[in-house]
């Protein structure tokens, strides 16, 4: 197997100074990608960087964006345009999970701000990047997601509304892609050591739940794959549990 299964790809990945994002983009950059890591915080991006060069001797293209005020992401579209004229990969990790409260309870700005990061802002990552991942010779779109969006469960309305919304994007957008060489895949990643769980479940030992490391080989996988459209999410589970082979949708 190609060491640098990646190697000269440009992949862009949301989310990326922490958790699973940041384990998206240390993966990809370990396969061989040029990845363009997107995050809040200058400095958690900037120490990513520094992991990034430390394993590959290369350096990360970062861009600061908060995806609650997301016209950034046009300036980011047209400046990659300029500088790599494509987008191989797209890993969209960012997320939010806003308040678990009675529905009717919900803080309009914090109802607003879930709203923003998980669903708006999926839509503008599509929006923006779209044409890049077109100039792609097999762009590969994955969307993180969650069995709360097909399991809805008391007090997390916000966050399994925008999770089912996204879904739905997702799905509409992956079909008017059919004919194109752009794949999109919605991938659970279920339970695993991120901030978002520790938030959820703030009394649960953190050594019980799954280092979001592992899910790295699954996402380089997904970024080489011949996808079909995403009639199936991915599981991680399943994928763990049948020792790294892709489903056959996948």
């Amino acid at each position: 197997m190609d060491s640098l299964p990646l190697k000269d790809r440009i992949a862009l990945v949301t989310g990326a100074t922490r958790g699973i994002g940041y384990q998206a983009a240390l993966g990809l950059a370990r396969a061989g990608a040029h990845v363009i890591a997107l995050g809040r915080t200058q400095g958690a991006l900037e120490a990513l960087d520094d992991e990034i060069f430390a394993a590959t001797g290369k350096h990360a293209t970062l861009a600061p964006i908060d995806l609650k005020e997301p016209d950034g992401l046009d300036a980011l579209g047209a400046h990659l345009f300029e500088r790599f004229g494509r987008l191989d990969v797209l890993v969209h990790s960012a997320a939010i999970l806003g308040a678990l409260t009675p529905t009717g309870h919900m803080d309009i700005k914090r109802w607003d701000d879930v709203v923003s990061v998980n669903l708006t802002a999926t839509w503008r990552i599509i929006r923006s990047f779209e044409p890049l991942l077109r100039a792609s010779d097999a762009g590969r779109a994955i969307f993180l997601t969650s069995g709360r969006a097909v399991h809805p469960k008391a007090f997390w309305s916000a966050y399994a509304a925008t999770k089912a919304g996204m879904e739905a994007l997702v799905r509409c957008w992956a079909d008017e892609m059919e004919e194109t060489a752009i794949r999109a895949v919605l991938l659970d990643p279920n339970t695993m050591r991120t901030k978002m769980r520790a938030e959820a479940y703030p009394g649960e030992d953190p050594a019980t739940v799954t280092d979001p490391a592992e899910i790295a080989p699954l996402l380089v996988q997904l970024a080489q794959a011949d996808l079909g459209l995403p009639d199936k999410t991915v599981l991680f589970s399943e994928w763990k549990a049948a020792g790294g082979a892709l489903p056959a949708n996948g």
